[in-house]
């Protein structure tokens, strides 16, 4: 018997290995196994069992990892796709299925001891009063944790081995979960009354679920191969979600399991509690498992063999979340599918929410994406037919969308004779709020204090020595920050020029903490808090602002995009966006789409209850069409003019780009060599037809952590074939020592 393995280290081929007869009935496809490679041991994977090998003299398998196959054969041939079609090694997209404490050789369960009672009462043995007491105690619980029994009887474990002696109690090692909810206390709910669209949309859902993991897949409506993938467009507040939860009660009546992906671990706390509250609500029940970064190695672990042993049946997560093995595999749910933390940003570069779609007409499992504000490549293929368009354009229970009032922030600073952060129709609608006891949120996309720090006396400005960017004041630990590759310093108290040392240093722009405080000077009566990564440090954080913002401790909540999206709070009727041009003209041809997904999605966190929500965006471009369809809630009528301007261009969705990034600490010789890149990709132009080149030129954020960038930017219709081309050239091509390149395919940002 032959296995076939790839190593954990990244050589690009499989080696074959005998698996000794003690071994055999362990060793499958997936299996995780330690052989030996030159003079050491590795870890790796089983990607295929034969009969022979072409190869003589082969060494041995050490030893199975895991006791059974760890990658289903299903994961394992994703991970060949994405291999092939993201351009990389089959073993680093191994290492992406897996999450790491499940990859270790040792097994990493926690253990603990329990204590069982064995001896009727009628036949105790003469006892110590110590003794009497903690049997007491033994005989009411019948079974306990030693660890308790030792709390609740002010006792040690060698009284309660005592009573071992004497045949009363056996103690014995079980394994335990480590439950990341476990102290949480969450009341059961109940599936709430649709209304027709959401009713509508449910059945379509329901009709495909119905026709089983077999059926084809043209089979659920119009558009063949991708009918069984939904796009759920829905209006924040339309009530996607209790689509979601009933969806999957009938995918759990069918005996088949669902994933369930959200694009922030901010929103996670949130979404397991309705889920769990829905779904694991009695004795024993541990349908739901999660699976996201802010869990420790146990938990991911113990979490991770919950679903692999079928114990979970429902699984919620960030895009990881997509290599759970739930096997059948029912129903995939993407929400805010259009949100770019679905695209992993390291290799493999994957985009899960288009693995979500290929794993489910892979598995015969139905997909459904849904978002508010889709993004332009999903909405292009429901538009083509691809996918199944079903539409909720109203807010559940006739709750009234929030009326959008766009702020010309060129006359407020005109008026306020300076560069006021908040407007004159801002500030009076939080004073409204406070007065009425209602809650606003405030949102700027950009933390800190200030963007910089200047010298107004010789011009100097602070910036990052190792990458093209400013520093970042942050006032409260007097430093200056980079926000890209982590440099700080302490802040000086004057210019740092030698020849200049003048103390009229001045901190230009704005960020979160710098709203924070005027907020605290501005409504002294208010209750203010701070949510971005400078405030979250742990990972019970997230859930403790909102936990306190739901129960109404918190009066003001200003945030990053964390507060963006998915979080459902009815008493917040004032949403306020500080600045909402500052994604609006970056370098990007999607600056105009991502501008208008983050301020509907923004405004949608208001009005949410019995009240009407209000929202103020405060722009500096107010009339452009990004600002304007997103006072107006129109989706289409952006989709419309922005596929205009991507058509003229051949941007996605009406073609696809890989984007190529050479990098090193020479800039000429990465300049060089990404000239000389472009002329080794020349031939690729006669091969694809529609194939656009653009560049080289130096990345828009041009050094980046000590490394200078240039990028070559491809456009074509036909990924599939490029990738190929593409993962071959880069594997014969000879790069020079200190200077790497780096392919990603479907990118979905440019910098």
């Amino acid at each position: 018997m032959i296995a076939r393995v790839t190593l954990e280290i990244a050589l690009r081929r499989e080696f074959d290995y005998l698996v000794p007869e003690e071994l055999r009935d362990l060793v499958d496809v997936g299996t995780r196994v330690k052989v030996p490679f030159g003079h050491r041991q590795v870890l790796g994977v089983v990607t295929e069992v034969a009969d022979d090998s072409p190869h003589t003299n082969l060494k041995t398998v050490i030893r199975v990892i895991g006791g059974r196959s760890l990658v289903t054969p299903k994961i394992l041939e994703l991970a060949r796709w994405i291999a092939d079609y993201y351009c990389c090694p089959l073993e680093i997209a191994l290492k992406s299925v897996l999450p790491e404490s499940v990859r270790r050789e040792k097994e990493s369960w926690k253990k603990r001891l329990h204590v069982r009672a064995l001896t009727p009462a009628e036949e105790v043995p003469k006892l110590t009063k110590k003794q009497e007491y903690v049997w007491n105690i033994i005989e009411e619980w019948r079974e306990l944790p030693m660890a308790e029994l030792v709390r609740l009887g002010e006792t040690t474990p060698d009284t309660i081995r005592r009573l071992e002696d004497k045949g009363m109690v056996v103690i014995s090692e079980q394994t335990i979960d480590r439950d990341p909810y476990a102290n949480e206390q969450i009341l059961p709910t109940q599936p709430l009354a649709l209304n027709a669209e959401q009713a509508g949309a449910l059945a379509a859902v329901l009709a495909a679920l119905g026709e089983g993991p077999s059926a084809d897949a043209g089979a659920a409506g119009s558009g063949g191969r991708g009918a069984h993938t939904f796009l759920l467009h829905g209006v924040t507040g339309s009530g996607k979600t209790e689509v979601y939860l009933q969806a999957i009660a009938r995918c759990l009546e069918l005996g088949r399991g669902a994933i369930v992906l959200v694009p922030e671990i901010s929103l996670t706390p949130q979404t397991v509690e309705r889920f769990k509250a829905r779904f694991s609500s009695g004795p024993g029940r541990t349908l739901v498992a999660v699976l996201h970064s802010h869990l420790s190695a146990g938990e991911k672990h113990d979490e991770w063999h919950k679903i692999r042993q079928g114990r979970a049946r429902i699984v919620i997560g960030a895009r990881s979340a997509i290599f759970a093995p739930v096997d059948p595999l029912g129903l995939i749910i993407v929400d805010e599918e259009h949100e770019h933390s679905y695209k992993q940003e390291e290799a493999p570069r994957y985009h899960a929410r288009d693995l979500a779609v290929l794993r489910g007409q892979r598995e015969g499992a139905v997909v459904v994406l849904g978002s508010a504000t889709p993004s332009m490549e999903s909405y292009h293929n429901a538009v083509a037919g691809k996918y199944r368009l079903l539409e909720l354009p109203h807010r559940a229970d006739d709750a009234r969308m929030p009326v959008v009032r766009v702020v010309d922030m060129r006359q407020e600073t005109r008026r306020q004779k300076g560069s006021p952060i908040f407007s004159v129709q801002l500030r009076e609608a939080i004073l409204q709020r406070l007065e009425r006891k209602e809650q606003t949120i405030l949102f700027l996309n950009r933390r800190g204090y200030a963007t910089s720090m200047q010298c107004p006396a010789c011009g100097f400005v602070a910036e990052c020595p190792n990458c093209s960017v400013a520093l970042t004041f942050h006032r409260r630990e007097q430093k200056l920050k980079c926000h890209i590759c982590g440099y700080d310093s302490p802040a000086p108290a004057k210019c740092p020029e030698v020849k200049c040392g003048s103390r009229e240093i001045r901190f230009a722009g704005l960020g979160t903490e710098k709203v924070e405080d005027a907020l605290k000077q501005g409504f002294p009566q208010a209750n203010v808090s701070r949510m971005d990564s400078d405030t979250l440090k742990r990972k019970e954080d997230y859930r403790r602002i909102l936990t306190e913002f739901r129960v109404g401790k918190i009066d003001i909540l200003i945030g990053t995009q964390m507060i963006a999206k998915g979080l459902h709070f009815p008493n917040v009727t004032l949403v306020g966006i500080i600045y909402a041009d500052l994604s609006l003209h970056l370098p990007d041809f999607r600056a105009g789409e991502r501008t208008f997904q983050l301020l509907t999605q923004v405004a949608g966190r208001s009005g949410r209850g019995d009240i009407e929500g209000e929202v103020f965006v405060q722009s500096f471009t107010p009339f452009h069409p990004a600002i304007q369809y997103a006072r107006r809630h129109d989706f289409v009528g952006f989709y419309e003019q922005e596929l205009e301007f991507r058509q003229q261009l051949k941007y996605p969705p009406v073609s696809r780009i890989a984007m190529i990034t050479l990098k090193g600490r020479n800039e000429e010789k990465v300049a060089f060599l990404a000239e000389h890149l472009r002329k080794e990709m020349e031939p690729m132009l006669k091969e694809l037809e529609d194939l656009v080149i653009a560049g080289p030129a130096p990345a828009p954020l041009a050094r980046a952590e000590t490394f200078y960038r240039h990028q070559l930017m491809l456009r074509t219709r036909h990924m599939g074939s490029l990738s190929r081309r593409l993962s071959g050239l880069l594997q014969h091509l000879k790069l020079p020592d200190g200077v790497t390149a780096t392919v990603d395919i479907d990118p979905v940002s440019l910098f």
